[in-house]
């Protein structure tokens, strides 16, 4: 590979998380120090978006001891967008523009830091560069709460919020126990169509604070069996605690019978059209 010599854009896109920052920080310290190779360093306001209306920052200008804090402050400090690019076939307007931005600050190495759909927005845009004959380096820097980009283990973010997951279910598990009346609690968690945070509730089974039942969306969700679940463990202890998916593939529609499982989801949430029929009269 011949040896590129240009200027580095580095943006945030997608939902913040408690290390998105530290990942900016690893790429433009190490990035600064790239002389004779990189000659400027840039960090783009509200990701991709940014980059289309030219607003970027000179991070080269920056004290080194602030690109250090950035390792622990929270959210996203360049601040992030949901912007999806659409297929350069279908419209390339944005891919021109891009491309003119490139040329004009002589972008040679392209990070954008997000999930499935910015890892996407960069295959887009790599293919696009390369089709056009212009030289750059595209790369993902992985970041998601769900722990489903493909080729990470444990991708950056995700150990964060898994343990705020545990933690909070120990925190409810103790809350729910402190009447003398019967409760179930339902407690909906994030994850898309991956279950790492749900299935990461079982950690404070660690402390004998976790969760009675856990429902994950790779495995299809039948209400009934849910039921049973939930009256075998109510008859012990007359306390339930769920951990649920936020996107779960109901298995049958008996219960709902005019009613899809997305349809549902996206109406109520998950947590409550599994709740529906557990507080329903004829349960």
């Amino acid at each position: 590979m011949s040896k590129l010599i240009g200027n580095a854009i580095f943006g945030q896109s997608g939902g913040p998380t408690s290390v998105i920052n530290a990942s900016a920080a690893g790429v433009f310290t190490e990035a600064l120090r790239q002389t004779g190779v990189i000659e400027k360093v840039y960090g783009a306001a509200n990701g991709i978006v940014g980059i289309l209306n030219e607003k970027f920052y000179d991070m080269g200008q920056e004290d080194p001891a602030e690109l250090e804090l950035l390792k622990t402050t929270p959210s996203s400090a360049l601040g992030s967008c949901r912007y999806k690019l659409a297929k350069a076939e279908d419209n390339d307007t944005d891919y021109k523009r891009l491309l003119e931005v490139f040329l004009k600050y002589n972008i040679r190495y392209f990070f954008y830091n997000g999930g499935n759909d910015s890892m996407d927005t960069c295959n887009k845009i790599s293919k696009y560069m390369q089709k056009s004959g212009y030289e750059c380096r595209v790369m993902g820097v992985p970041k998601t709460i769900d722990n489903d980009l493909y080729g990470t283990d444990h991708c950056p973010g995700f150990s964060s919020a898994a343990k705020y997951i545990a933690t909070t279910f120990m925190e409810v598990y103790l809350d729910a126990r402190v009447y003398d009346t019967g409760m179930i609690t339902v407690i909906e968690v994030m994850g898309r169509n991956a279950g790492w945070l749900t299935a990461s509730a079982a950690l404070a089974a660690y402390k004998g604070l976790g969760p009675d039942l856990i429902y994950l969306p790779e495995i299809d969700f039948d209400l009934d069996a849910m039921l049973a679940d939930v009256k075998k463990a109510y008859a012990k202890e007359k306390k339930v605690i769920i951990a649920v998916s936020e996107v779960s593939r109901q298995k049958t529609a008996a219960t709902f019978p005019n009613w899809s499982a997305k349809s549902l989801s996206m109406l109520l949430g998950t947590s409550r059209w599994v709740a529906l029929p557990l507080f329903s009269p004829t349960t």
